[in-house]
């Protein structure tokens, strides 16, 4: 392929997501004047105060931002092989419980023994909730969406009962939950900032999928796989494998982020997990494409967006539930500037 058809391409990638936006600001700010009765660009103007208007919006931008780049990846990676994993939510909860529980075992020990042992424990559960929707999958034929979802359920409705029943602190009466686990083993911020740790390891882990995906064999076999199977198969490709490894990469991200929320942001599992971090997630990997570098500032964007829900609530009396409308908007977008891919004049090979 030519150089100038490879830029061509890259052009669309780029160019699409951003029509998709453009047509989700027209049709929410349709949607703000005719029903919520406000100027949409009052409000443009105001989201964008608080997601990046000042040091402080910007930092709790990031805050938000660092766990959406790893749920990103539950369903980034997977997609690689033509799944569609939307069990993001349920990764992220039964990691985070994962972590706090095995937070609680280690009492006593050194901070940094327990924050690893918490991130271990979290990416294990959650990479394991995740390839089991994706084994159902491949040895079962069960749709991976599906599964994925109803383990989303499931694990809410464990944490539930964990928190509410065997790791109940009796001292949580308002919001049952599990016994803190120490400030000592709570993950710091980055120097100089009021963020936490989590945003760094979330890049990290971006880039190191982004790395195992574009420049390794396993990952030149997963595009094989999710391009034909049948033909990856005949080749002696072990489908069934790369499968494997890419859910569970997939849900231990998703799990990470759990225990992060739990040893950076609530000191302990209740249902504070159930934030939505995971559902947003999804929308964060389809509109960068399933890219793992193009999820960081897509999370950020998403992040932002989340941020500045509390100054549209003083400032015009919204509701919460207005960014869940946009984010809303824009998922149906991204999902209908599928067909202009290839339909663009501009970006077309020459001659074609």
């Amino acid at each position: 392929m030519a150089i100038d058809d490879r830029w061509r391409q890259a052009a669309e990638r780029v160019a699409v997501p951003l029509i998709a936006l453009a047509a989700s600001s027209v049709v929410f700010g349709v949607f703000l004047a005719l029903v919520a009765q406000v100027d949409p660009l009052e409000v443009y103007g105001l989201m964008y105060q608080g997601a990046f208007g000042s040091w402080f919006s910007l930092q709790n931008t990031l805050v938000r931002a660092a766990p959406l780049i790893l749920t990103a990846l539950c369903t980034a990676l997977p997609a690689r092989l033509g799944l569609v994993v939307i069990g993001n939510e349920g990764a992220l909860v039964a990691g985070g419980v994962a972590a706090a529980s095995a937070g609680l075992l280690m009492h006593g020990a050194a901070p940094i023994a327990v924050q690893l042992v918490m991130a271990v424990a979290g990416m294990a559960v959650g990479g394991l909730w995740i390839l089991a929707a994706g084994w159902l999958r491949h040895s079962r034929g069960v749709n991976e969406t599906i599964a994925s979802l109803l383990l989303t359920y499931i694990a809410i409705a464990l944490m539930n009962h964990l928190v509410e029943g065997p790791l109940r602190d009796p001292q949580s009466l308002n919001k049952p939950s599990t016994a803190p686990i120490g400030e000592a083993n709570m993950i710091g911020n980055l120097p100089g900032t009021d963020v936490h740790w989590g945003l760094a390891l979330g890049v990290i882990f971006c880039i190191g999928t982004y790395v195992l995906m574009r420049h390794t064999t396993f990952g030149f076999a997963a595009d094989m796989a999710g391009g034909n199977v049948r033909a990856a198969r005949g080749m002696g490709l072990n489908v069934g494998r790369l499968v494997a490894v890419t859910c569970l990469l997939g849900g231990a991200a998703a799990g990470l982020a759990g225990m992060i929320e739990v040893a950076a942001v609530h000191g302990r599992a209740n249902a504070s997990l159930v934030a939505g971090y995971g559902y947003a997630g999804i929308l964060v990997a389809f509109l960068a494409r399933h890219h793992p570098l193009a999820i960081v500032p897509v999370a950020v964007l998403m992040g932002g967006i989340s941020a500045s829900n509390g100054l549209l609530q003083r400032r015009l009396d919204l509701p919460d539930a207005t960014v869940l409308v946009l984010q809303g908007v824009i998922f149906v977008m991204i999902l209908a500037g599928e067909s202009l891919y290839g339909r663009i004049r501009l970006f077309q090979p020459r001659g074609a």
